[in-house]
């Protein structure tokens, strides 16, 4: 069975998503396609706006026909190591054909070599990068410049590398084909040009809006907006449940509960992301803030980027400071837990189940690992942003079945 996958966050699942789905079926060939999607908590540190369970479900129903949850210590986490979680865990299903992932650029020779380059790290590269850190620059920087001065004599690209790195859907690209060669993959990628709207639209402009100005969209309460950048059934979904008076989850309902730990218990340097003098500067900071914007913006600076801040705070709420280091920058995934699947997908786990060595988990064992534990404790956090899950919701929502579409 040649098999394709997605890796994704679907929050929500869009048109953009949709063309994104059948543009791999047509161009791969595949009989299945699996999706890594995030669960509770996403890469950018903000709550899903929809419960993991629901848009599993969605994913179904829009044509992926296996869901598998990505551990929330990737989904929450820098592009980097988002992607090398994801990846690994497809790797190692032993299964998979091709990746298929969107890019602003949409050229996957461009993409692949510029992800050879930070895989193997060559060694003009890595004085270029040594050198502009020293200079006091910003990681995010100092790659672009290191990059910029290897490639700028090699004929690999004559466009500009500041903008092809400030695109967040070619720097994911970069991260899936770096981890894919790291890991001496024999997962084929390929990219999609972006189309529409990119990925920090915050107000629709096509029918290719993006996931950020469908959840301005939500919070500003204009339901009847959304069925024009989404499917049918996905509509239907949301319609649903705002029927049955659903909570959708903003960030900013984490705010007071991330004030008062600022206040208690300032521990955050037990997160890797965070350096020293971050607590005090964010304690000092919530004693100024009335909102989580005002929070992030009193953190943010040279060194630490808005979405890093976001993400830290949104680890800190979830109780990352409690883990060892060793756990939160763990490269290998343990286990594979599956949130939803149709009848190919169950074809798809009895594959699976004969090829790999990971965990396949459709129902939570009494001994958790710390790696899971942290997913069952973010379902619990999640609980207090969305009151239609429950804290233990894990241990009683099996997989949902559904027949294929």
């Amino acid at each position: 069975m040649k098999t394709s996958a997605i890796i994704s966050e679907y929050n929500p699942l869009h048109l953009g998503h949709l063309h994104h789905i059948e543009y791999t079926k047509k161009e791969t060939g595949c009989d299945a396609l699996i999706c890594i999607m995030s669960g509770s908590f996403t890469q950018r540190g903000v709550p899903a706006i929809i419960d993991k369970w629901t848009r599993a479900e969605m994913a179904i129903k829009s044509g992926i026909d296996l869901v598998i949850e990505l551990p929330v210590i990737y989904s929450v986490a820098s592009a980097e190591f988002f992607s090398r979680g994801a990846v690994e865990i497809l790797d190692k299903l032993n299964i998979i054909n091709f990746l298929s992932f969107g890019s602003e650029s949409g050229d996957i020779e461009l993409i692949r070599t510029i992800g050879e380059i930070l895989a193997e790290e060559p060694e003009a590269y890595t004085k270029n990068l040594k050198d502009n850190l020293k200079s006091g620059l910003p990681v995010t920087q100092a790659r672009t410049n290191a990059l910029k001065e290897y490639m700028k004599d090699k004929s690999i690209y004559k466009g500009s590398i500041e903008t092809f790195l400030n695109s967040s859907n070619n720097i994911l690209a970069l991260e899936y084909c770096k981890a894919l060669i790291k890991l001496n993959s024999n997962i084929k990628p390929i990219t999609l040009k972006r189309l529409g709207d990119s990925y920090n639209t915050t107000v629709p402009k096509s029918a290719f809006t993006s996931a950020t100005a469908l959840r301005n969209i939500i919070s500003s309460g204009a339901f009847g907006e959304i069925k024009k950048y989404v499917s049918e059934d996905v509509n239907k979904t949301i319609i649903s449940l705002l029927e049955n008076e659903y909570t959708f989850a903003f960030s900013e309902a984490m705010f007071p509960y991330l004030k008062y730990k600022l206040f208690t218990d300032p521990h955050l340097k037990g997160i890797p992301d965070a350096g020293e003098g971050l607590d005090n500067k964010l304690y000092k900071g919530a004693l100024k803030s009335n909102c989580l914007e005002e929070l992030i913006m009193h953190g943010k600076s040279k060194r630490y980027t808005y979405t890093r801040i976001s993400r830290i705070l949104c680890q800190y709420f979830l109780g990352f400071e409690e883990y060892p280091v060793e756990l939160l920058r763990k490269e290998s995934p343990e286990y594979c837990r599956v949130l939803a699947f149709n009848d190919i997908g169950r074809e798809l786990l009895k594959e699976i189940k004969k090829k790999t060595e990971l965990n396949i988990i459709t129902k939570l064992p009494k001994n958790p690992s710390p790696m899971l534990e942290l997913d069952i404790k973010s379902t619990k956090a999640y609980s207090i942003l969305n009151p239609r899950i429950k804290p233990n919701e894990d241990y009683f929502r099996s997989p949902s079945y559904l027949k294929a579409f």
